[in-house]
């Protein structure tokens, strides 16, 4: 993937495919890449248990049986990253846009920050509803999103209808 980059950004748990077409659209249009970045959101406490045990085995050397705790939880959930990832890949490449999809347990800030530090292809950051709707995301760290970003970031929301 060698040209500009949106960055579409979704919660794994949610609808990851609200707001695709508006990204795919949007790349078209700009003669753009996509690069999608599905965040983990978790409970805290949930979180450092499971990095905990991670870095247990880690530190024996048991990488293997590290990633193999993190899959089962996400198998308990019944959830799998590689579908979700291949449904995005499939929808964007049916549209003839490029497409690479990233996944992060950090909060959203953290997580947009360290992408685009590793990224610099990016040039605009993409919410998608599922982000920015339900209060999934607060005032305070949209702010502190645009302020740290250095890129235009685009909020997106649900098309309501009145009755």
């Amino acid at each position: 993937m060698g040209k500009k980059q949106l960055l579409f950004v979704t919660y794994h748990d949610e609808n990851v495919e609200a707001g695709l077409s508006y990204a795919v659209d949007l790349a078209k249009t700009m003669n753009e890449d996509i690069s999608i970045l599905m965040l983990f959101r978790r409970k805290a406490m949930e979180r450092l248990e499971d990095y905990m045990t991670a870095v247990a085995f880690a530190e024996e050397g048991e990488f293997k049986t590290a990633r193999e705790l993190i899959g089962e939880d996400l198998k308990r959930r019944n959830e799998s990253y590689e579908e979700k990832a291949g449904l995005l890949m499939k929808r964007c490449s049916d549209a003839g846009v490029s497409v690479d999809v990233g996944a992060s347990a950090a909060d959203i800030v953290s997580a947009v920050r360290n992408l685009l530090r590793q990224n610099s292809k990016i040039d605009m950051v993409l919410l998608s509803p599922a982000v920015t709707e339900g209060g999934n995301i607060s005032s305070k760290e949209l702010n502190r999103l645009v302020k740290t970003s250095s890129r235009p970031v685009v909020t997106m929301s649900k098309h309501t209808q009145v009755a």
